[in-house]
């Protein structure tokens, strides 16, 4: 991840320095993942929330009373399973 954005880098450029990439905070390694408003390190298995200013742009449809994850699953479900 570079400035909370994930990026791909071939394995030969991963090696050289001065890259600006991110690091995890726990193990210190720059295979990190976003998704779903989290950032996962693949080394050590760390989560953090992403940072806000990240998910600009990004909206869900919630129906009224749930929000964010709860609200894209149960409509999938709803959707899969053919509920009104």
């Amino acid at each position: 991840m570079r400035r909370e954005t994930q990026v791909l880098i071939c394995p030969d450029c991963q090696r050289l320095h001065g890259l600006d990439l991110e690091a995890c905070e726990t193990c210190g390694s720059t295979t990190l993942i976003c998704r779903l408003g989290e950032v996962e390190c693949r080394s050590c298995g760390s989560v953090r929330p992403a940072r806000s200013d990240s998910l600009v742009g990004l909206e869900l449809s919630t129906p009224p009373g749930l929000s964010g994850l709860s609200a894209e699953v149960e409509a999938a479900l709803n959707r899969v399973l053919g509920r009104a």
